[in-house]
């Protein structure tokens, strides 16, 4: 009977200890995982810091997935910049869209909506509910889609065709112009395809992304309003 107790008493010792190191390394677990977590909310809304040294008078909110959207006056005119994170399309790695937007009202009576590689699942964008598909000539990116409301209004084929070379780099995804405003929808991240894949790690936005590259896009969409409006000036509003 003694042994037995010896035995029970060493049983019950054990048990404790190893519940006592189970709860120690669920605390550190945990602790690790909050300061992580935090670390990575703090990168991301940050993700747009550079950018928003491009702009004066620039305005910042974070969206309710912990990703900014700012606005500023670049060379005289309001634009709005908004990362998009896309987790949703199974089919793909996740990816995080830049969405440069130049909200004016532009002398143009109907939508141009050319989308580059189109899924059909794009949540950025009403391309596919724009009630007209036009057929892409030579002068087009051959992978490109093209959708309108109003097919008999649109700027001249030789003005957007001036255009579209900032849709020849691979990032590019969505040129609209529209009687209100101009936007480029630019890819600015993917997830990590190892660790997605292996661990469902869809993590995006760690890194800064760089004002080099937001630049040429608002310099083609102030290229773009220009010729828009040197080409039907008694439009403007």
């Amino acid at each position: 009977m003694t042994g037995t107790r010896t035995q029970l008493s060493f049983d019950h010792s054990m048990m404790a200890l190893l519940a006592a190191l189970a709860g120690t390394a669920f605390l550190f677990v945990l602790t690790r995982h909050l300061r992580d977590g935090r670390s990575r909310m703090a990168k991301r809304a940050a993700f747009l810091d550079e950018v928003q040294t491009l702009f004066s008078d620039g305005l910042k909110k974070l969206n309710p997935d912990g990703f900014p959207r700012i606005s500023g006056r670049y060379l005289g005119h309001t634009f709005d910049i908004q990362a998009v994170p896309d987790t949703l399309n199974i089919r793909k790695l996740p990816t995080l869209w830049l969405l440069v937007t130049l909200p004016e009202p532009m002398p143009v009576r109907g939508t141009f909506d050319l989308m580059m590689r189109p899924r059909g699942v794009e949540m950025f964008s009403k391309h596919a509910e724009l009630p007209v598909q036009m057929a892409a000539d030579s002068g087009f990116p051959h992978d490109c889609s093209i959708r309108t409301d109003a097919p008999r209004d649109l700027p001249p084929r030789e003005l957007l065709l001036r255009h579209i070379g900032i849709l020849e780099d691979a990032r590019a995804k969505e040129l609209l112009i529209s009687p209100k405003g101009l936007r480029i929808v630019w890819l600015a991240e993917e997830a990590n395809r190892g660790r997605y894949l292996i661990f469902r790690d869809s993590e995006m936005g760690l890194a800064p992304f760089p004002a080099a590259d937001l630049k040429p896009l608002l310099d083609d969409l102030m290229a773009l309003r220009a010729d828009l409006v040197a080409d039907a000036p008694e439009k403007l509003t």
